[in-house]
């Protein structure tokens, strides 16, 4: 039974019909499961890098620091290459396998896409949990890192395809809600097998990370193909047939000849990596690897890779520090819900704006309160303290969490013109990666030197981004994806000048010369 229906304008007065249809939205519940998978994974490693057997194991220098009080810095005590490699080398794999999972996705479609991510994941999670030497662990996360990274490159574009346009942000951010439950899966998960007698707690942990992966490898083989993936293959009619079912209702001519026009433009293109480069397509390119770098200098992942690590240097305990990072993963979880309700609503840039301000704010607090009472010897920071810093971060996280957390994805997977999009999405979750992977190789690093600076450095960025947004980022809310180049970019003061074919440039460089001026200075 159809959840209720509406009518999507699109350019020109044309009007797609839709309704909120069951199996649009089991389809994406299913889909989104690979955000699941990915938010454990992030949430896991640093809840077992604060386990002692875990630590004693495989990282025998870093345990002698955190038994020894005053051999290093507070802030120092997990500075450790090796130990970071663990949790960086999952994002470095999913980097190369976006590559491949670009053609994958173009070829196969995003549906084998994401059955490939959930094998992959499968088999990194089996090699984690029986892991017997620091080798063993490295291999099994970087399988790990390949089923990220064919999920990360699927799923946004699965959701933002098979989603009504009126509703398609909130059912997008469903991948990036199953992220933050994933987070806080694992936070709860470490909490409570940090406490197994036996020192066997970590490999529980490693090993729960199958049940995401074994859920998105079931659910994708039980969802449909997108219209748009069956239709850029060329089943034709079996893209008419499934987009039939997923909008519920006969009404579906228009909506399918634009998505024939638009995949028949896309067969042109020869080189979408190439094409991604043409003038026409900078704007995009531009917003969507902006938004993933400033994703990443938010730090939120550097806190969520390591809330243990930095509750217990900020002198928690093992058992609080854990307890402090299942807080922060509710916190993050239920303010992606208020994404999901608003993001329709109030559109981006609002939801962007205001957590810069918050965001902002907090960070620089923390840094104030950690300058005055954590020093590198002695931790002042008394229990009232250590609440309020929590709350602070808490405080932090929301913002993130219904902002630049499902936004940085959701925007890139709904501005490309089909004919790049798999090889825009491919940047979008390369580019991503990449920084991921450079802020969890140098987090503990950088905290070791900035120490209470680290937030101070967030927060400079934080401030950056924001003007980014105010200035250059235009609102796509409610727009149809295949209109967004007439409807958002040839509308936007600076975007708009890019928006003329090269050959037109060129043609109108030679008959302005002609003419004695050059009017190119206007585009």
């Amino acid at each position: 039974m159809a959840g209720g229906g509406f009518t999507t304008s699109g350019n020109g007065g044309t009007h797609f019909e839709a309704k909120i249809t069951p199996i649009v939205i089991i389809s994406c519940i299913m889909a989104a499961t690979g955000g699941l998978m990915f938010g454990y994974d992030v949430g896991v490693s640093g809840g077992v890098t604060s386990m002692d057997p875990f630590l004693k194991k495989f990282f025998p220098t870093v345990y002698k620091r955190t038994k020894e009080p005053g051999l290093d810095s507070n802030y120092c005590k997990y500075d450790n290459q090796g130990l970071q490699l663990f949790t960086s080398s999952l994002y470095l794999a999913g980097l190369t396998a976006t590559f491949f999972a670009s053609y994958t996705t173009r070829k196969l479609g995003r549906r084998l896409t994401m059955l490939i991510a959930g094998c992959f994941s499968i088999i990194g999670v089996v090699l984690n949990a029986a892991a017997q030497d620091l080798a063993m662990l490295i291999i099994g996360r970087i399988l790990l890192g390949c089923g990220v990274g064919f999920a990360n490159q699927a799923v946004p574009l699965f959701l933002s395809e098979i989603a009504p346009t009126r509703i398609r942000g909130g059912l997008n951010i469903l991948f990036q809600l199953n992220v933050t439950i994933g987070i806080l899966f694992a936070n709860l998960v470490n909490y409570g097998t940090a406490k197994i007698s036996g020192g066997w707690g970590w490999r529980l942990s490693l090993g729960l990370a199958g049940f995401p992966a074994v859920l998105l490898t079931l659910g994708a083989l039980f969802v449909v193909e997108t219209p748009n993936s069956l239709i850029e293959r060329g089943y034709l009619e079996e893209g008419k047939e499934v987009l039939r079912k997923i909008r519920g209702t006969d009404n579906i001519e228009p909506e399918f000849l634009e998505l024939v026009e638009a995949s028949r433009v896309a067969k042109q293109v020869k080189h979408p990596f190439r094409n991604l480069l043409q003038r026409k397509n900078r704007p995009q390119l531009i917003i969507s690897v902006a938004l993933q770098i400033f994703q990443q200098f938010t730090g939120i992942n550097a806190i969520m890779f390591y809330a243990p690590v930095l509750f217990s240097t900020l002198g928690f305990g093992n058992s609080a520090a854990l307890y402090s990072a299942v807080i922060t993963g509710a916190v993050n979880v239920l303010s992606t819900v208020v994404s999901v309700y608003s993001v329709d609503k109030l559109g981006r840039r609002v939801l962007l704006l205001e957590a810069g301000v918050q965001m902002l704010l907090s960070q620089i607090i923390i840094a104030i309160i950690l300058g005055i009472k954590v020093t590198d010897h002695s931790d002042n920071l008394s229990h009232g303290w250590g609440i309020f810093v929590v709350v602070l971060i808490c405080t932090y996280v929301s913002a993130f969490a219904w902002s630049w957390g499902p936004l940085g994805w959701l925007i890139p997977s709904e501005t490309f013109p089909l004919e790049t999009r798999s090889a825009g999405q491919s940047v979008t979750v390369c580019v991503n990666l990449l920084f991921t992977f450079v802020m969890a190789q140098a987090f503990l690093s950088m905290l070791c030197h900035f120490k209470y600076g680290i937030f101070l450095f967030f927060s400079g960025w934080i401030f950056v981004m924001s003007l980014f947004v105010f200035f250059l980022l235009p609102e796509t809310k409610n727009v149809p994806i295949e209109e967004m180049t007439e409807r958002v970019w040839k509308q936007h003061w600076l975007w708009k000048r890019f928006m003329v074919d090269e050959d037109d440039v060129d043609m109108i460089k030679k008959n302005g010369h002609a003419n004695g001026y050059d009017p190119t200075s206007r585009l």
